[in-house]
């Protein structure tokens, strides 16, 4: 809904700009003094930012008014199944490694050495999600596989010589399949 908002909106203002380039280029080939013309000009500018302004001021309050989005994302993801995941050179560790499609599962990812990237790939090698993984730190992401296969964990923060060593294959197996 804000999208095709926006959209009509961006479309509204690019025709009140061709329009206010076509009164200028208009008047501009008109042999006459050029005070009058620049003082419509101001004028034209003033009302044109006090309308973007507006515009803006609204579409502000719309969007910040759903912050933070955190509260609505937790209310939806709280019955995931939580795994807790650690890096570290060159290797991924996971508290758990039993995952079913349709499943909402909480990735905590954190550290035990240096900086690291926590990329999930699907099994087409499409990156599906991922977060920064640091030490003293935890990261949260949940996903829901939609799709049976073999996932990859890969490190996306170059973290030393190792680093094309770090993958993780996880299994996701059918809904309530083996």
């Amino acid at each position: 809904m804000y999208q095709l908002i926006a959209w009509y909106a961006t479309l509204f203002f690019v025709f009140l700009i061709a329009l206010a380039f076509s009164f200028v280029y208009g008047e501009s080939r008109k042999l006459r003094e050029y005070g009058p013309i620049q003082e419509k000009g101001y004028k034209i500018r003033k009302f044109y930012f006090l309308a973007l302004i507006a515009v803006m001021g609204f579409a502000s309050s719309l969007t910040l008014s759903r912050l933070p989005y955190h509260a609505q994302h937790a209310k939806a993801e709280s019955n995931a199944k939580v795994v807790d995941v650690t890096g570290y050179q060159f290797a991924w560790d996971l508290s758990d490694e039993n995952f079913s499609v349709g499943e909402p599962v909480e990735f905590r990812v954190t550290s035990k050495d240096v900086t690291h990237g926590f990329g999930l790939y699907d099994p087409d090698l499409e990156l599906i999600s991922q977060t920064q993984t640091m030490p003293e730190y935890t990261n949260a992401l949940t996903v829901t596989f939609d799709k049976p296969g073999t996932y990859k964990i890969m490190c996306l923060e170059y973290c030393s010589t190792g680093h094309h060593l770090m993958i993780k294959d996880i299994v996701v197996k059918p809904k309530g399949g083996k």
